[in-house]
């Protein structure tokens, strides 16, 4: 009897050890992927300076009249940051800007100043947790999702009921973009969407890059993640689903993904593109890796969104 009590002992013992390591393993991969701070395997973004082919666009930006506009998220009452450039000649046509992970709306200044001159009002807000608005997770575009429903509605009331709305974005504003896709009552002034190198799911990402950089298999520590997220902050991985939006999404919709795509992979665009249930049009980017298409081919980008939009903005 004590022999069998002393096994039970170092079972649940050995259990309780696994289970603590897994967990203690779970929390800090939560740490490196949902909460905001300076992550290592993101490159440094370097100074503008003359003679950088994006200098044109910055210094545009930085010296734009930008209005400060703010809006409270639709869950968790965090107050969100969001500047707006109009046009220089007036209309009611707007691109709103998601930008990517630990990103923030001044870092998408080139996308402002292409929109800016094909003459198009710009919106760039800060999702949660990035920038200066506030929150301490990443939302991965799912939370996010209604967010960009109430910047949509502030939008129509700064430009009217006649307002024309494209929702733009690279990365996980790219997933984004396709997760608002689908939100069911969605203004009907949001005529298109341009998505660029947006993920399928949270969680098909999250495993992706996990194997990538730290060779570790999906299950168990993904799914811990995903469960430690959801108790933290409402959402698991497998629910925040661009593939799940864009298959409820009946209005027009660009994809476009770098060829040579190695972070948000090439082949994840494949399944947006099929089940996106409106016109839709797909632009792979040749020899261009992540969010690189616009950089890498500025003039077909450039001459492919300028096409897409003429036809569903009036």
């Amino acid at each position: 009897m004590k022999r069998k009590t002393k096994v039970f002992i170092g079972l649940a013992s050995a259990v309780v050890i696994i289970c603590g390591g897994l967990f203690g393993a779970g929390m800090y991969f939560y740490n490196v992927a949902v909460v905001p701070a300076p992550k290592s395997f993101l490159s440094k973004t370097e100074p503008i300076k003359p003679g950088n082919s994006r200098y044109p666009a910055y210094k545009w930006y930085q010296g734009a009249d930008k209005q400060h506009w703010f809006e409270m998220s639709a869950t968790r009452h965090l107050k969100l940051d969001a500047n707006y450039i109009s046009a220089d000649k007036t209309t009611k046509k707007t691109i709103i800007i998601a930008h990517g992970f630990m990103s923030n709306k001044n870092r998408m200044f080139d996308y402002a100043y292409l929109f800016h001159n094909l003459g198009y009002n710009v919106l760039l807000p800060d999702a949660r947790g990035h920038g200066d608005s506030q929150g301490n997770y990443i939302g991965y575009g799912w939370p996010d999702r209604l967010d960009y429903v109430k910047w949509v509605k502030k939008v129509i009331h700064h430009t009217g009921q006649k307002s024309e709305i494209a929702i733009f974005g690279t990365s996980m504003g790219g997933a984004t973009t396709m997760m608002v896709s689908g939100v069911k009552g969605l203004p009907t002034q949001v005529k298109a969407f341009i998505e660029d190198c947006g993920y399928t799911d949270v969680y098909s990402e999250i495993a992706y890059q996990a194997k990538e950089m730290y060779h570790l298999p999906k299950f168990p520590l993904v799914d811990i993640v995903s469960g430690i997220n959801h108790v933290k902050n409402g959402y698991s991985f497998k629910k925040a689903s661009a593939l799940n939006q864009v298959a409820k999404n009946k209005r027009p919709m660009l994809f476009i993904h770098g060829a040579k795509d190695q972070f948000v992979p090439t082949k994840m665009v494949y399944p947006l593109y099929r089940a996106d249930k409106g016109p839709k049009q797909l632009l792979i980017v040749p020899g261009a890796a992540h969010s690189r298409s616009f950089s890498t081919h500025p003039k077909l980008y450039t001459d492919t969104v300028k096409k897409f939009l003429n036809r569903y903005l009036n």
